[in-house]
């Protein structure tokens, strides 16, 4: 059984922070579940583009709002407290929070902790070595 706190994760290697959003992964590949979890907060006025080419994410908002479009055709959907959207298809996405946005995150293949989003907001898909 694994246990963890958000307090536990803040200020160490697996709390990531940028000028936009900060991530605070909760569980990682090296834990060998299958997925990575994380507690991700978006500032408010940003805008944030990504494209998990290389993972599939589901996104549950805990707190805000924010209006989230789909790059592919243009399609937005208003977020809130309560809303998910999953990106089933690798979708480019970009997410405009109107007010501090609190999410819950779940990647498949797991996040290692090591990744960097690079110019096209991608993930490289990064392994655990045994």
């Amino acid at each position: 059984m694994i246990v963890r706190t958000i307090d536990a994760i803040t200020g160490t290697d697996a709390d990531i922070v940028t000028e936009n959003w900060r991530s605070k992964r909760i569980i990682l590949a090296k834990d060998r579940v299958g997925f990575s979890m994380h507690e991700t907060t978006l500032a408010a006025g940003t805008v944030n583009e990504f494209w998990y080419a290389n993972h599939v994410e589901a996104v549950f908002v805990v707190e805000g709002t924010g209006t989230l479009t789909e790059l592919s055709d243009g399609t937005t959907h208003e977020l809130g407290a309560g809303s998910m959207y999953l990106l089933n298809n690798h979708d480019k996405h970009e997410l405009r929070p109107h007010t501090l946005m609190r999410t819950v995150c779940v990647f498949n293949p797991p996040i290692t902790g090591r990744e960097v989003h690079d110019e096209n907001g991608v993930y490289p898909l990064v392994t655990e070595t045994d």
